[in-house]
This record gives C-alpha cells, sequence and structure tokens, in this order.
C-alpha cells in the first residue's frame, strides 16, 4: 500500500515508521521540513509539497496538529486538485464539526474520507498497539481494516464521521484530569513529609489506580519533561475543544474548566512543548 502521511511531529513520525517497517511505502511531508529529516534517513521518501505525496498515494493520512493546520496543508487548491479518487483518513484530534466540514469539502472534490483519531503515545504507535477508533461507513472500515491493524491490535469503528472525533476528546479530557489530580495529590504527599513509596503502594493496590501514574511518576520525581510523548500545548488545544464539544450537549463543565488556567500558567512558563506532565510545575512549584 503506497501512503502519504502528512505531518511528523512526535506521533506523525513513530506512525511512518512503523506503516514503512511492516512493508508499506510510505512518502512524508511537513511544513517545517527539519522534523522529516530522521525519516529521511530511515529511508522514507520526504516530499517538499503535500500535493507531491497525495498524488502518488492509495490514501493519505492526516497526522496535523489542529484543523487549521489541515487547511493549510490538505484544503489547498493544489493539494484538493489531486485528491480525487483518494482516501484522506484522518487521525489527530479535531472537533465533530471540523471533521464534519473536512469530510464536505474533500468529498466536493472527488475524494473519500473517513476518521481514525488514535489513543497512545510513541512506545504504542512502534509497537502497533495503538487504540484505533474510526468514524466512516461499514465499507470504509473494511476496506482500510488493514492499514488499521497494522496499528492497533484491535481497531473498532465507533460510527458515522464525527462520533470518532468525538469519543478522541473524551479520552483526552482523561489525561488531563488525571495528571492535574496525580499532580495535586503528589505534591500534597511530598509537602507533609509522607514517603512516596508509601503513598504509591497503597494506590497500586486500590481502585484509585491508573497505569499513567505509574508512568509519569519518575517525570514528577525529576522534574524531567525533556522528550515529550505528548506536550502540555496540545493537551491544551484538546480541552478547549473538550469545553466547546460538552457545552454543546449541555454538559456541566466545571471540572475541566478548573484544569485549564493550570495549563495555561504551565505554558506561560515556557512548558508548552515539554510533557504534559509538566503540569507539576504549576502545581506543585519549587519552593
Amino acid at each position: 500500500m503506497t501512503i502519504a502521511l502528512l505531518g511528523t511531529g512526535l506521533l506523525g513520525r513513530a506512525i511512518a515508521e512503523r506503516l514503512q517497517s511492516i512493508g508499506h511505502s510510505v512518502t512524508v511531508y511537513n511544513r517545517t521540513a527539519s522534523k522529516t529529516r530522521p525519516l529521511q534517513d530511515c529511508g522514507i521518501a520526504v516530499a517538499t509539497r503535500p500535493e507531491q505525496a497525495i498524488a502518488q498515494a492509495d490514501c493519505v493520512i492526516l497526522m496535523l496538529a489542529d484543523a487549521a493546520a489541515i487547511r493549510a496543508v490538505l484544503l489547498t487548491p493544489s493539494s484538493l486538485a489531486v485528491l480525487r479518487g483518494k482516501t484522506v483518513i484522518q487521525m489527530g484530534t479535531i472537533a465533530q464539526e471540523e471533521s464534519l466540514t473536512l469530510q464536505a469539502e474533500i468529498e466536493q472534490v472527488g475524494g473519500l474520507y473517513c476518521e481514525a483519531p488514535v489513543l497512545g503515545s510513541l512506545t504504542e504507535a512502534k509497537a502497533g498497539t495503538l487504540f484505533v477508533m474510526v468514524g466512516g461507513t461499514e465499507d470504509q472500515f473494511s476496506q482500510w481494516l488493514p492499514l488499521f491493524r497494522a496499528l492497533s491490535r484491535e481497531p473498532r469503528l465507533v460510527g458515522p464521521v464525527g462520533k470518532a472525533a468525538i469519543l478522541k476528546l473524551a479520552l483526552n479530557q482523561l489525561i488531563a484530569a488525571e495528571i492535574s489530580a496525580f499532580a495535586l495529590s503528589l505534591g500534597l504527599v511530598q509537602r507533609a513529609g509522607i514517603p512516596v513509596d508509601t503513598f504509591m503502594a497503597i494506590l497500586r493496590e486500590s481502585a484509585l489506580f491508573a497505569p499513567t501514574f505509574e508512568k509519569k511518576l519518575p517525570r514528577l520525581l525529576t522534574r524531567d519533561y525533556q522528550h515529550p510523548n505528548f506536550s502540555t500545548h496540545h493537551l491544551m488545544k484538546d480541552v478547549e475543544l473538550f469545553l466547546k464539544e460538552a457545552a454543546g450537549y449541555g454538559l456541566i463543565t466545571s471540572t475541566v474548566e478548573g484544569i485549564r488556567p493550570v495549563l495555561e500558567q504551565t505554558i506561560a512558563l515556557g512548558l508548552g512543548e515539554a510533557d504534559y506532565a509538566s503540569i507539576y510545575e504549576t502545581v506543585n512549584p519549587k519552593t
């Protein structure tokens, strides 16, 4: 299968490497060309323009940061001109309405569209164990199932376009909720002089435990947020999208609204591109 992958950030790069490693032909494009150099060193083709990658591909995978980036890369006259007959698979995190609008614009020029946002980080992408949530038709799910299975043990068809986008936001809201709650509890334990090992031993054996606590604990204890799996800036974007979606469904969002200023303060500290565990610097600042 010949694949054009647009957007080689942290997860996009890992997905490109995974697909190439199992035999697919991958061509990548990224607006910041320097981010494609490691992929080029691995033998992955790099296009200097998005339409060059699209023109020769069976399908186009979008791993771009947001809807604005998608519009800037894909919905240009030159890119739209080569989309006829191509399937665009949107794998980033965007809002339901943004996904539906994207579908309409792609179909207007004769292209096809489905969404398949993923949950997981670099380790899961490289191992092919991401959670892939598909929004589209049953025929599209069947057609692209080999591709989805290259990235996930059990891809799931969620429903029509837009439903997978919402599900992804619901899950990403939990990322923000869990790290903020864990950072706050850990900060209290540390400041009260209670051994972290005691806190973690009880937590691990309780119904309160989430695997992300164990994963992020070393970062919090060492305050090392380099080499992120998911940045604070991207989590902030997803929280904003979730708030809009949830409000549109009449939900009370005050708990998430409380996390937003924590993320804003963390970004103001210059940690927008750091791992999102860096909110610990705001929750429990150094004394």
